[in-house]
């Protein structure tokens, strides 16, 4: 690599690592914030034993699949 090809690597690092805190640090325009707010309640809630019982059928499913003993060796004509 020349020089010039490592100095452009090093500030296409450089940039990619200073732009997000430069970003997250910059005040905002006019002092303004964009702000939401959440109205009502998540309808998901409660529901993260479902979220568990597939999770578990599939950690489940993949292990039998895994551990099938399935015989795929080819028979030969002899």
């Amino acid at each position: 690599m020349n020089l010039l090809t490592k100095a452009a690597v090093s500030l296409a690092a450089t940039s990619m690592i200073a732009a997000p805190v430069a970003a997250s640090a910059a005040p905002a325009v006019d002092g303004a914030r964009a702000t939401s707010t959440a109205s009502g309640k998540n309808s998901l809630e409660g529901s993260s034993w479902i979220i568990a019982v597939l999770a578990a059928a599939a950690i489940i499913g993949g292990i039998i699949i895994a551990s099938d003993n399935n015989d795929d060796t080819p028979t030969s004509p002899a």
